[in-house]
């Protein structure tokens, strides 16, 4: 009878290293330490090899960083050029702003870099198509685009800046008003009792993009 106790165990195999695993490994280190964290010696820890066996796969930190702009974009979903302009463009930007705030490192690090990889040649290119194909110019397009992209990257800016949990948004308005002096700022006063009652005054990304869809729904050239 062979006892099993005293088999040599088979050493479960490494799987390869590719650029692939490198940047998923750079793309968890920003996650959870933030874009600081992310260095060649970290990576390689993560993945237990030597960082110099990463510069077969990439040149280096910048490349990695480039390599991280396009994961993040590859979560954006590509308007169809072919639908309904406003519905695609809608969708575009809601799964945008969700892939921001899951990474809220990358807004800053996508507007940085200058050598745009496939994921982002796609978005811009299926942007540019969707919102030309509903009519507008090419010089609306560009100020639309230019729109739609600032209201996306500086609101998820803004929601990471905060200095509060937005959950809590009820209490800090109750207690901002109970000390606000009613004589010097009504308005703001009126405000802050209203966010604190039962209908929270809540920021929302899409009242936003819904204002900007539907000015340029009033600049839209007639069918």
């Amino acid at each position: 009878m062979t006892d099993t106790s005293t088999k040599q165990r088979v050493p479960r195999r490494r799987a390869p290293l590719t650029r692939e695993r490198i940047l998923r490994a750079a793309l968890k280190l920003a996650d959870e330490q933030g874009i600081e964290a992310v260095s060649m010696r970290r990576i390689g820890t993560l993945l237990r090899v030597e960082a110099m066996s990463l510069y077969r796969y990439v040149t280096g930190k910048e490349d990695v960083l480039d390599g991280l702009a396009d994961l993040v974009t590859s979560e954006f979903e590509v308007p169809d050029a072919t639908g309904d302009w406003r519905a695609e463009v809608r969708r575009s930007a809601i799964s945008a702003h969700a892939a921001l705030r899951r990474h809220p490192w990358a807004g800053a690090v996508l507007e940085s870099r200058m050598n745009p990889g496939p994921a982002r040649l796609r978005y811009l290119d299926g942007m540019l198509g969707t919102l030309h194909g509903a009519g507008f110019d090419w010089v609306t397009v560009g100020r639309a685009f230019m729109a739609l992209d600032s209201h996306t990257y500086g609101f998820a800016l803004q929601e990471q800046s905060w200095a509060f949990d937005p959950d809590q948004g009820r209490e800090i308005a109750a207690g901002f008003a109970a000390n606000l002096p009613a004589d010097l700022y009504p308005s703001l006063l009126a405000m802050a009792v209203h966010a604190s009652g039962p209908e929270v005054v809540q920021a929302e990304f899409t009242f936003g993009l819904d204002l900007i869809l539907e000015g340029l729904e009033r600049l839209r050239p007639a069918e």
